[in-house]
């Protein structure tokens, strides 16, 4: 696994496991980076129910992304967002 891969991993194993909004926020940061779009809406999502510190550009993106998106699909990512976290 490369550097940046291992990073990931890291991050989400906090995000996830052990409830860190700010790693959390670095996942969305990435993604935002990499232009993910619906890895960045799951992980917006998880943020967001984190209590994260969003601020104005990762609503903005994900916002543009999700316009982009049938209804369907981002019930989808929703639904993945719920079933990947427990939420």
């Amino acid at each position: 696994m490369n550097a940046s891969r291992d990073a990931t991993a890291q991050l989400s194993e906090r995000a996830c496991k052990k409830h860190d909004a700010g790693a959390a926020l670095a996942l969305l940061d990435r993604s935002i980076t990499l232009k993910h779009r619906r890895i960045a809406l799951i992980r917006y999502l998880h943020a967001q129910y984190l209590d994260a510190p969003l601020e104005a550009r990762h609503h903005e993106y994900v916002k543009a992304v999700a316009a982009r998106l049938s209804v369907e699909a981002v019930m989808r990512v929703a639904a993945s967002a719920r079933a990947r976290f427990g939420a």
